[in-house]
This record gives structure tokens, sequence and C-alpha cells, in this order.
């Protein structure tokens, strides 16, 4: 089979309802310089056979994994392991792909693409409506992800990058009990290093679900707060703002103590501001608390 330059992956769990229309997106791409890989990351539903009918149908090309529950961290490292291609991007088992997009991807790599950026950053679009956050500004080539949200910049944006460059970094760990990292710890580590070309354009459209992690982002804070605290401690070396490197030091404090972690000021990069911290990450503790447990009774059964 002649080797590809783009792999779309794609985390899969308990999505059958929702996949069909990934797999549908890529197979009305107009070029096919592409393959699929699925990291089923422990359903129980029929995502596996639906997947098996597809690779059987061989509109495209398709590769199926499926490993235990690990989250969408854990789904994403299994995928860098296993991506032979130069390029690489992520489309969710709730969203899917402009019928143009691995065509706008590939061309505008191959115009502009070398080996001082890491990749392309495009934009989201929302289904059934307009773009996600801001636009980048029209005279702008190239930025990092920190660089654009520091200077105003917001909403979700779709990363394409070199996997040799996505390999370069650690990979996501995996905390025992957990299933939440937030994925932008590799991000920001390769944001230290190169910048990203930028494609003005949708390079996917998104649905969030009800159940999907955008929107429990307070029980995701709740359950996982060693990988939050670990994310944070990311966060607090590479960020330029005084303001947010004070407000990560607040989550950070907030993450700790949900976490029942008593050494987390010692084990802070920035010790003398996560003391400041500490009033406002127990107020932010008890906003999370309270949260989680209106939740957790409005989703009882009556």
């Amino acid at each position: 089979m002649e080797k590809k330059t783009l792999t779309i992956f794609t985390p899969a769990y308990n999505r059958a309802h929702t996949i069909g229309r990934t797999y549908a997106s890529l197979c009305r791409q107009t070029s096919k310089d592409f393959c699929w890989l699925v990291v089923d990351d422990g359903s129980v539903d029929n995502t596996k056979e639906l997947v098996a009918k597809w690779i059987e149908e061989d509109k495209i090309p398709i590769r199926y994994i499926y490993q235990q529950n690990q989250g969408m961290h854990g789904a994403h490292n299994t995928a860098y392991r296993n991506i032979d291609t130069e390029l690489n991007t992520c489309i969710d088992s709730d969203d899917y792909m402009p019928d143009d997009a691995v065509e706008k991807i590939i061309s505008f790599w191959e115009k502009y693409g070398s080996e001082k950026y890491a990749g392309i950053v495009g934009l989201d679009k929302i289904h059934n409506g307009g773009i996600i956050g801001t636009r980048f500004p029209l005279k702008m080539r190239e930025t990092t992800l920190q660089g654009f949200y520091e200077h105003g910049g917001s909403g979700d944006k779709k990363l394409v990058y070199r996997t040799d460059v996505i390999n370069e970094y650690p990979e996501y760990p995996i905390f025992e009990g957990e299933k939440y990292v937030g994925l932008a710890y590799k991000y920001m580590l390769i944001d230290q290093d190169y910048p990203l070309l930028i494609i003005n354009e949708p390079l996917v459209i998104v649905d969030y679900q009800d159940d999907g992690s955008s929107i429990n982002m307070y029980k995701q804070y709740w359950n996982n707060p060693k990988g939050f605290v670990f994310f944070r401690k990311t966060e607090m070396v590479v960020t330029h703002s005084l303001k947010r490197r004070f407000m990560v030091c607040v989550h950070y404090v907030c993450s700790s103590i949900i976490s029942k972690n008593r050494s987390f000021v010692k084990e802070s990069p920035i010790k003398w501001m996560t003391v400041l911290a500490v009033p406002f990450g127990y107020l932010l503790y008890r906003i999370v608390k309270g949260k989680v447990a209106k939740n957790k009774k409005m989703q009882k059964p009556i």
C-alpha cells in the first residue's frame, strides 16, 4: 500500500452512535492522501464491529487498535506510538471534517512546511454554527498556541503536527485511578521549541456531546486531581503572563487539596507564588466541590 502523508487518528469510547459521521466525512475527502487510525479506548458498544465493517468496505485505509480504557490522553499515547506518516491530526469520534480538509492540509504543508515548524494550526467550526472563538489575525503567518492565547486569542483550534516532532516529547503520564491529563501538556512543550504555520480556515466541524470531556469539566477536575496537578506544574513553568501564572497556582492549590497532597508547596516550581495562592485555591476548591455535588444531585433519578 502506498505510504500516505497524513494520519487522521480518532480516540473512541462508546461513540458508535457518532463515529459513523466521522467515517462518512473521511470517505468524502477530495484528497485520499491519508489513513485513518481508530484507537478504541475500551468501548463496550459496537464500535469494534462498525470499524470492522468499514475496513471490509475498503473505501479508505483504516487501522484499528483496541486498549483498556485509559482516557483521552492514553489513547493519544497509543496513537503516537503507531503513526508512521509525516503528519498527524486528531479528529474526535463525535466530530467530522469538511470535505476538502485533507486536501487543504497537505497542499498547504507542501507549499509552506519545513523543519522550522511543528506543523499547522487551523480553525474549529461548530456543528450548525460558526467558527469557535477568534480567527487568527489576517497578516499572521505563524504562531505558537500559547502565544495566540496569551495575546487574546480564544476557542479550540485544530492542530496538525509533524509526527517526528510530537514524538520528541514525553508521553502523557497515566495516573492510577484517573482518566484525564490535559492534551495541551505536549503542546506547551512543543511551543517552547517550534512555531506553527497558520491556516485561517476550518479543518474540523465540532459537535460537543452532553457526556463529552468539555461539557463535564467540573467532574473531570474533581475525579482527576493528580492529572491536573501534573499539568499545572508544567504550565507554571512555561507561562509568560504573571497574571496567568498566579491563576495556574490557584488551580494547582485546588487540585492538590482534592488529591490530599500536603507537600504541594514543597513540590511547586514557584513556591512563593503558590503560598500566596493558597486562600484563593481553597476558595476554588469549595466552589468546585459545590458544583460537583450539585451536578450529582441533579443527575439522581426522581
